[in-house]
């Protein structure tokens, strides 16, 4: 039986601007380094230290389809942040399949997994397509490589009753040295696998604030972010100090994912070279794969060997004091800005963002937002440097039966970006509307494959004259749009900031 073409759409989410949001250009890598304090970050002791880097370390990035500009973009980026170009290597499991949405994707994986361990080689893996079976394989060819000590996949699907067959891939081969296994959680406000595999380290998204010095300041959880409690996945051991619910909680951390507090990223797109400010748990994922790094590269400097994800990394994470973690701000119950409105909803099931609702926060402070939070790294470095905790894998919970058939798509977390014509900035030039390639989930899926579908945010400043609204639904005539229930009740909008998001 053949898939049936899926289809396009948009979920917008429209809100007021306010100073905070009016962004000239995204963070820097000097500046995310600091705020969460990677570049603080010294081996050794005294006179004889130095900066923690990932020498050493390979982080595996598991992407789709082949960027062919990747190695150009990654050394543009480079020569404006002032970093060493890394040791990249790329396996093209895809040929010469293109796809400019997992291109973007990969180059904010790989920029930024740089640019927080400049010197950590990078393993690449493209696989054949978004289908969960060519994922895996891609994830497979990660695990089977000797270097590898641990891998980001910045994409998910909605969770499947087999899902929990796939957990063996994230843990280490025998005979392997440790590898930690990381994903982001999702931008829906739902529960996404693999980050809810028990031997995956799951990361929520914030939004980051600086003061003036570019040093952290406040931080709260992203309206968007994924969380909840996985239908299909027990509890784990390591999770018993922060629940008892019987069912695996995600996120474990977070990382700043917001847009209006994202970061550069360089891409090529139609042969135009590219500056665009991006968020999204996308960011996460490659961001603690690189926190990870660092620590693996301490922990070769005191004799011991790299973390393995389900057994040291995720109990050492649960069992980190708190002053290891920044704890944002959790969001309102009454939802924060305006309305958050999915009009197509996801899975078949629309209306306002699951994380909308307010966070479950367990006795232990965990939460279904931020998890146990965002990195004070220097703090949690030397926690995980110094910890021998060996946890053996265990799960209690739920018992579902296993199907044969995946039944739903999935997501990578991509880029939730605002465009940036080239060599100009934001607010001279408001970039297009730009639709990516990403499916529409349906309420059913039957003997459908397993894809990948990414779903972005642009932001976009239009003016009073950009659009005009009817009842319950905006229009934009130059950009040729129409989105139904799209609500603000707070007071009438002159200038809106519209978020885009594939969904």
């Amino acid at each position: 039986m053949k898939p049936s073409r899926s289809r396009r759409s948009v979920a917008l989410i429209l809100d007021r601007l306010d100073d905070r949001c009016m962004l000239s250009a995204g963070l820097t890598p000097a500046q995310l380094a600091t705020a969460y304090g990677y570049s603080a970050i010294k081996i050794g002791s005294g006179s004889g230290s130095v900066t923690a880097t990932g020498t050493g370390q390979t982080i595996a990035l598991i992407e789709a389809y082949h960027d062919p500009t990747l190695a150009a973009d990654l050394h543009h980026f480079d020569l404006t942040y002032h970093l060493p170009d890394p040791n990249l290597q790329v396996a093209n499991l895809a040929g010469n399949q293109y796809n400019a949405g997992w291109a973007g994707e990969e180059s904010l994986d790989v920029e930024w997994a740089h640019a927080l361990a400049p010197g950590a080689n990078l393993v690449v893996i493209e696989a054949a397509s978004q289908n969960l079976t060519d994922l895996m394989n891609a994830v497979q060819a990660a695990r089977n490589d000797a270097a590898v000590t641990v891998v980001s996949m910045s994409w998910g699907f909605g969770e499947i009753a087999n899902e929990r067959s796939y957990d063996p891939f994230f843990t280490t081969p025998a005979g392997h040295q440790g590898i930690t296994y990381i994903a982001a959680s999702g931008d829906n406000g739902t529960v996404e696998y693999p980050s809810s595999s028990p031997n995956v380290v799951a990361v929520g998204g914030t939004s980051l604030y600086l003061n003036s010095a570019s040093a952290y300041s406040s931080e709260t959880a992203w309206y968007a972010t994924g969380g909840g409690y996985s239908v299909y996945e027990g509890e784990p051991t390591y999770q018993a100090s922060v629940q008892s619910t019987g069912r695996r909680s995600t996120p474990d951390v977070a990382f700043n994912a917001d847009p209006n507090t994202g970061v550069m990223v360089f891409q090529t797109i139609n042969n135009v070279g590219t500056w665009q400010v991006v968020g999204g748990t996308s960011l996460g994922a490659p961001a603690w794969a690189a926190l990870i790094a660092l620590v693996d590269q301490g922990r070769a400097s005191a004799g011991l060997g790299s973390l393995d994800g389900p057994t040291q990394t995720l109990p050492a994470l649960y069992a980190a004091p708190p002053s290891a973690f920044h704890s944002p701000a959790l969001l309102p119950q009454s939802g924060g800005f305006s309305f958050g409105f999915e009009p197509f909803g996801f899975y078949g099931q629309g209306g306002l963002l699951a994380s909308f609702g307010g966070s479950v926060v367990t006795p232990g402070g965990a939460n279904t937002e931020t998890g146990l939070g965002s990195p004070n790294a220097p703090a949690l470095y030397a926690d995980l440097v110094s910890s021998t905790l060996v946890t053996p894998i265990g799960t209690v919970g739920p018992s579902v039966p296993v199907s044969t058939n995946p039944t739903a798509p999935i997501r990578h977390h991509k880029q939730h970006k605002i465009h940036a014509p080239r060599h100009k900035p934001l607010h001279k030039a408001p970039p297009r509307f730009r639709h990516s390639h990403a499916r529409h989930p349906r309420a059913r899926f039957v003997h459908q494959p397993v894809r990948a579908a990414h779903h972005e945010v642009r932001l976009i400043t239009l003016s009073k004259t950009d659009w005009s609204a009817s009842g319950d639904t905006l229009n934009s005539p130059r950009n040729g749009l129409s989105i139904a229930a799209v609500k603000n009740t707070r007071s009438p909008i002159n200038t809106a900031r519209i978020a885009i998001r594939n969904a």
